[in-house]
């Protein structure tokens, strides 16, 4: 899918989460971002900040879900759309299950360690007791480029 196939809101809110990433890339973290969007609404976003915060779990999506939860004073997030730059990990797949998260959006694929789809495809799982909408792709380059020039940088 090309971006032009996209809605404008969701290329909005991925657009959100680049300049996360990009605050995350300012501090030191690998570039992620995320952003959770609840009926047309940003209620979370956030940037990797596990060497920062000394919590390895601190990537950016599991940041943003733990904000979007006390925001919506819910720990459900049925009706909500996560965005986030980079295809999450398999510990990231889980939170977005255990949070009922109604569909995901991501950027770049992760061949390394992308859990929905790259290197595997938890989403469908009969393991996980929640299913979700994925969708991949989008602003995929930017996404990409971003983390290129990151890792570039640090070599």
């Amino acid at each position: 899918m090309t971006t032009a196939d996209w809605p404008q809101a969701d290329i909005d809110h991925m657009r959100a989460a680049l300049a996360e990433a990009e605050l995350a890339a300012s501090e030191g973290e690998v570039p992620v971002g995320a952003v959770v969007v609840a009926n047309g609404h940003v209620v979370a976003s956030a940037h990797n900040c596990p060497i920062g915060s000394h919590d390895p779990s601190a990537h950016a999506e599991i940041v943003a879900l733990r904000r979007a939860c006390e925001t919506q004073s819910n720990y459900r997030l049925s009706d909500a759309t996560l965005y986030v730059t980079l295809e999450p990990c398999v510990m990231c797949t889980g939170a977005i299950a255990q949070s009922r998260i109604g569909r995901v959006i991501f950027g770049a694929y992760d061949e390394k360690a992308g859990a929905l789809g790259s290197v595997v495809d938890l989403s469908d799982s009969k393991a996980l007791n929640h299913r979700f909408e994925v969708n991949g792709g989008l602003l995929a380059a930017e996404s990409r480029q971003l983390l290129q020039s990151f890792f570039r940088a640090r070599r």
